[in-house]
């Protein structure tokens, strides 16, 4: 399948550079990272999780309620209305 991607260009320079010195098309590289990345075990992301990725970080300890209360109302909602 073909699709098209916006990358920064210094990103693009240095993954066609390291594609050509591994030997690899561009193509090979980055369907090889990509299918790494999903594969890779996901341990406890370093970025944060729900609505805090959004809204900023905050510690655990203060969210907690604000946490239970969009979990609660997100309980909510009908799936088959949402689609």
């Amino acid at each position: 399948m073909k699709t098209t991607l916006e990358i920064p260009d210094e990103l693009f320079r240095q993954t066609k550079a390291t594609a050509a010195l591994r030997g690899e098309s561009l193509k090979e590289l980055v369907t090889r990272a990509l299918r790494e990345h999903l594969e890779a075990p996901t341990g406890r992301s370093s970025r944060p999780l729900g609505w805090r990725r959004v809204f900023g970080r905050a510690q655990e300890a203060e969210v907690e309620e604000i946490d239970a209360i969009v979990a609660q109302e997100l309980g909510r909602v009908d799936s088959d209305e949402w689609r």
